[in-house]
């Protein structure tokens, strides 16, 4: 089943999942997003670092284990195939693998925020969209999952 921003907030509502269980977005104070500084290589018209991703199992456990602990989550306890770690600023918009730019993203989350990376990208490419404006439309995507479709929207269209 797809589940959209307002399917996810009905979920949340009627309790049929817990917001507090797991964060529905990063917390910024952790995971404040950091670009890449050991590029693999350049991409797109502006020349953007990119990295290839290289996140270690064992970062990924203190990943979750941080937030948990710092942020009252549970998610050590849910199922590990309900989340992935997320890169607050995707590779592909020259984010990087380090911790700072790292979170747990529930699968309901990221059903929602995962269509924007290739739109993003795909309009970075085209020399359409600046890193900076992607990043910042990424970024309040992931922070406001109910604007999230309009910003797919308005990339879209540039």
């Amino acid at each position: 089943m797809k589940i959209t921003a307002a399917l996810f907030i009905t979920l949340i509502f009627a309790g049929e999942i817990s917001a507090q269980d797991f964060p529905t977005g990063p917390e910024l104070s952790e995971t404040p997003g950091k670009l890449c500084d050991q590029p693999s290589k350049l991409r797109y018209p502006e020349k953007i670092a990119y990295c290839d991703r290289d996140v270690s199992y064992e970062t990924k456990e203190i990943i979750i284990h941080e937030y948990d602990q710092k942020f009252n989550y549970s998610i050590a306890k849910m199922p590990r195939g309900e989340f992935k770690i997320d890169h607050l600023i995707p590779l592909c918009a020259g984010g990087s693998n380090d911790i700072t730019n790292l979170w747990p993203q529930h699968k309901s989350v990221y059903a929602i925020t995962d269509p924007l990376e290739p739109v993003i990208c795909s309009k970075m490419a085209q020399g359409r969209l600046k890193q900076k404006d992607a990043v910042s439309l990424v970024i309040e995507a992931k922070t406001h999952l109910e604007r999230t479709k309009k910003i797919i929207e308005y990339v879209s269209r540039l």
